[in-house]
């Protein structure tokens, strides 16, 4: 009763601002999502005179801690208090990273509001997204050259109306690069591999978890494992029987923060699926990945008629190595020779606006309110 509470004087206590003040609103499901938007924030802050108000469905959201003058934040619930905040919220513009909006519990507000979604993954549009999840916004923020074409296709596809797209770039590989320089690379003995699937069925986890941390740690490299969050609800129990067998192995440690960074700077190699992960990893630290070839994250059945090789298809010899699953048995020698082969990947003119997005992002949003203002 008393977090209702408290999420209700929060949404009272926004409608309450002057107009002026929250004219501009950040969305974030959690702590996880604040990486992608924490350098807009900080670049508007520091380069413009332009009120912000941040809006958070977890307690421990950095992004509530900010305090700045014009800067206000507010923790509303994932619920019904949270759903009515967004049917009825009067804002000129509203930045998210939640796909689906208008499409199942979180509606458009019936307030005239310019809807912006700013990418949280490298990867494409139409295979990993259901289909819609983007149809209900008025601008993207791209992070690279294959979102626009994504979008223009699904557009002609599905006959939809022509969004606004600008190319921003992508925030949280910025981070990991500029993260990258202030740390040499590692030269661990033995080799630290990190096991970062993605969630869901045909996960690694749900599917060959234990198997693959046994053949990991019985080839004698020391392992971090890293699931998504999703994973640590939908997979837990088969998460904790992986803990419990290995927790006494001074070579097996688990990280549950997604979001941290320290697993990425310290291991030599990563071990995915089909997750967003591995493309930042790849791209930021350009340190190779082995992917366990589970079937394709597919959440739109109908991406093929886009007749688009998803990107996360497309790069994976690149970044990498992949091995099928019925190989392994014989993980730790691909990781050996992924690890003595792989040369580096040159990813130029692939991302856009690389190690700059924050203050591409800043600037396009203040063009989007200042367009707004002289309507």
């Amino acid at each position: 009763m008393f977090k209702f509470i408290k999420h209700l004087r929060n949404v009272i206590a926004f409608n309450q601002l002057d107009k002026s003040k929250r004219r501009l609103v950040f969305y974030s499901e959690g702590k996880n999502y604040w990486v992608h938007l924490q350098g807009m924030v900080n670049a508007l802050l520091n380069e413009y005179d332009i009120p912000i108000c941040y809006v958070s469905s977890s307690a421990d959201d950095p992004g509530l801690a900010i305090k700045h003058k014009n800067y206000h934040s507010f923790i509303i619930d994932d619920g019904w208090i949270r759903n009515w905040f967004f049917e009825n919220i009067e804002t000129d513009v509203m930045v998210m990273t939640m796909p689906d909006i208008g499409q199942y519990q979180v509606k458009r507000s019936r307030h005239k509001v310019h809807y912006v979604y700013t990418q949280h993954s490298l990867v494409s549009l139409h295979m990993v997204y259901r289909p819609g999840a983007l149809d209900h916004y008025d601008s993207i923020f791209c992070a690279a050259p294959h979102h626009k074409v994504e979008i223009r296709a699904l557009e002609k596809l599905n006959d939809l109306p022509v969004k606004n797209l600008y190319e921003h770039g992508y925030e949280r590989l910025d981070s990991i690069i500029h993260e990258a320089s202030k740390h040499q690379k590692p030269d661990n003995t033995p080799k630290h591999v990190l096991l970062a699937p993605s969630w869901g069925e045909n996960s690694i986890i749900e599917l060959l978890g234990s198997q693959v941390v046994d053949e990991i740690l019985d080839a004698g490299f020391k392992l971090t494992l890293r699931p998504h969050p999703q994973t640590l609800i939908f997979a837990k129990t088969k998460v904790d029987a992986i803990i419990k067998k290995h927790k006494n192995n001074s070579l097996f440690n688990f990280e549950a923060n997604v979001a941290g960074q320290q697993s990425l700077q310290d291991s030599d190699v990563m071990i995915c699926d089909w997750s967003g992960a591995a493309l930042d990893y790849a791209f930021g630290l350009n340190k190779p990945v082995v992917f366990i070839d589970v079937p394709r994250k597919v959440n739109n059945p109908d991406y093929e008629k886009l007749n688009i090789e998803p990107f996360e298809v497309s790069i994976r010899n690149k970044i990498g190595y992949v091995v099928r699953m019925d190989e392994i048995g014989n993980l730790g020698q691909h990781i050996e020779n992924t690890l003595t082969k792989y040369e580096g990947h040159t990813f130029d003119n692939e991302i856009y606006s690389l190690t700059k997005s924050a203050e591409k992002g800043a600037s396009l949003l203040k063009g989007i309110l200042d367009e707004i203002k002289q309507k």
